[in-house]
């Protein structure tokens, strides 16, 4: 199922014997996993089994045996390798033999586990839930909602100020999060800029707006892919910042002056708003679709192609790209 999916069950307190979190976002992977164990028993009845650490015999035999000084039995297992059938379907089963037990997968990594997901089933009181990337609207509905729970108060510029400066990456924003609520004072941009450090040598909205623009962006590719981004996540980037370009330019060309709690969803800092409308505007519309078309082919190289240096081939796409969309 996908994330509202298992929200809505959330709401309903529905609860599973097992659950299975996978996908793109491994920040949500780790927060849902904490998650749901916190909400079923206290720390001292949750075990952790990490990686290399997760033994199938020990994990059977820790579910099907109850505790002596609890009365749940948590145990949350990350991966980064399939887990095999005959043993997910085993550690399910011991989950609804003993009515204190509960297993938690959090699979973290490139590996296939979406075949994993046939031993999660209503029928077996299971569920699996697959994470996609939050698109940048639920994102900073999930810093605001972080923050609320901090009992921080905040401007909404100052947030998406700060989920920019960290190029999308929500972790580092509720680390950012937790570090300001100490301070106890109102979050404005001057509070965050003041205390906080965006990740990375390359501004990522300036190098977005760079290749929308034309500019050589050689130099700052070759730094943020060195920094160790994906490439088909930074190609996800590029793709999403053209999508609200093009939803700008149309909403100029219909409606008239752009506004950015109706095309987004939320409102950017300032700067970054005028540069981006700006950039939007200047560009005709006939030629987003070429862009989108280009960057989809692009997409679509690297899932049907074997493609033997990503890297490269994505770095000379990018290239050529400035030069035919300037």
């Amino acid at each position: 199922m996908y994330k509202n999916e298992f929200d809505n069950y959330l709401k309903q307190n529905k609860r599973f014997k097992a659950y299975m979190f996978y996908g793109q976002s491994i920040f949500l992977i780790e927060q849902y996993s904490l998650a749901i164990a916190q909400s079923l028993g206290q720390s001292d009845e949750i075990e952790k089994l990490y990686f290399d650490d997760y033994n199938f015999k020990y994990a059977k035999d820790k579910l099907l045996q109850s505790s002596l000084f609890s009365s749940n039995n948590i145990l949350l297992v990350k991966i980064d390798k399939k887990i095999p059938k005959k043993e997910l379907d085993a550690l399910i089963e011991a989950c609804n033999l003993n009515p204190d037990s509960t297993l938690i997968f959090a699979c973290l990594g490139d590996a296939d586990f979406k075949t994993m997901e046939n031993s999660f089933t209503l029928k077996t009181n299971s569920a699996a839930v697959r994470f996609f990337q939050p698109t940048d609207t639920e994102a900073i509905k999930f810093i605001e909602y972080e923050a609320k729970q901090l009992g921080i108060q905040y401007e909404i510029s100052a947030l998406n100020h700060l989920y920019f400066m960290h190029k999308n990456d929500l972790a580092l924003c509720v680390n950012d999060l937790n570090k300001l609520a100490i301070l106890d004072k109102v979050i404005t941009i001057n509070l965050i800029d003041n205390n906080c450090f965006g990740i990375g040598i390359v501004n990522f909205e300036d190098f977005l707006h760079d290749l929308l623009s034309g500019k050589d962006i050689s130099e700052d590719l070759n730094l943020i892919l060195e920094e160790g981004m994906n490439e088909i996540f930074l190609l996800n980037q590029v793709t999403s910042f053209v999508q609200q370009l093009f939803m700008i330019s149309s909403y100029a060309r219909t409606i008239g002056q752009p506004n950015p709690k109706e095309i987004l969803g939320f409102v950017p800092p300032k700067n970054i708003w005028e540069k981006k409308s700006k950039l939007a505007i200047n560009k005709k519309p006939e030629i987003f679709q070429e862009i989108l078309e280009y960057l989809l082919n692009i997409e679509l190289e690297f899932k049907t192609s074997k493609i033997d240096n990503q890297s490269l081939y994505l770095q000379s796409c990018l290239r050529k790209f400035t030069v035919l969309f300037r």
